[in-house]
């Protein structure tokens, strides 16, 4: 369903370039669920961007279910985004002033939907992530753990191909971190593909596979390999 190859992107200043990704081929079949590790400011962002098509590359093809995309205007790819891909953000970026139903709601304004279809839809999320008692608080009234289960509920509302999560428990303690790697395991057992980037070498073992990002350059790991990677470089 996605296929890279060779996609690379560097940063260019007047003084300076900065190769972010080296080249790379990458293929995700659908309900895969993928664990992206690394340390910080490996190139994990920028290859989460790239996917989210937020981003391009500087050089490369990306390919989702078939369409080449790279080739595609702005507002295409914003519709395809809009469509297709699912994106929950660490810092959860819900919008203060709308409730929960309405952040939730928010992508679907830019559909062909009913009133009553963007209804039936908001709702079926929400009681999939256990949040319709809250559908009319506003996000200060959440738990960190209810802000970013609204988060998942606003990315799964368009039921994407693939959903993208950049640290979705980076900001949670233990207990509401698992709480969110159980749901994320619901919707891909259900078929819905997951890539998570993630620094936590527990949560990446639970992931089918896992993407090593570091000094810009990928490669594929077993989330034991990562564990024992991380903990020597820890103790070091």
């Amino acid at each position: 369903m996605l296929k890279m190859s060779g996609v690379a992107k560097a940063y260019t200043t007047d003084t300076i370039q900065t190769q972010a990704l080296q080249p790379f081929d990458l293929d995700v079949e659908q309900g895969e669920f993928i664990a992206v590790v690394g340390p910080s400011g490996s190139g994990k962002t920028t290859f989460l961007n790239i996917l989210g098509l937020l981003e391009d590359p500087c050089e490369g093809q990306y390919y989702l279910d078939g369409e080449a995309v790279l080739q595609l205007k702005d507002r295409q790819k914003s519709r395809l985004r809009n469509s297709k891909i699912g994106i929950i953000f660490q810092s959860f970026n819900l919008l203060p002033e709308l409730s929960v139903y309405d952040n939730v709601e928010v992508p679907l304004r830019y559909r062909s939907l009913s009133a009553k279809e963007r209804k039936n839809r908001v709702m079926t999320v929400l009681d999939k992530v256990g949040l319709t008692s809250r559908a009319h608080h506003k996000p200060h009234q959440l738990s960190g753990g209810q802000q970013q289960r609204a988060a998942i509920a606003r990315a799964l509302v368009g039921e994407p191909t693939i959903v993208l999560a950049d640290e979705p428990t980076g900001n949670l303690d233990s207990s509401k971190a698992e709480e969110i790697m159980s749901l994320l395991q619901s919707f891909n057992s259900h078929g819905t593909t997951i890539l998570m980037v993630t620094h936590d070498p527990i949560l990446a073992m639970r992931a089918k596979r896992t993407i090593e990002i570091r000094d810009g350059v990928l490669k594929e790991r077993s989330g034991k390999h990562y564990a024992a990677r991380w903990r020597t470089e820890a103790i070091a």
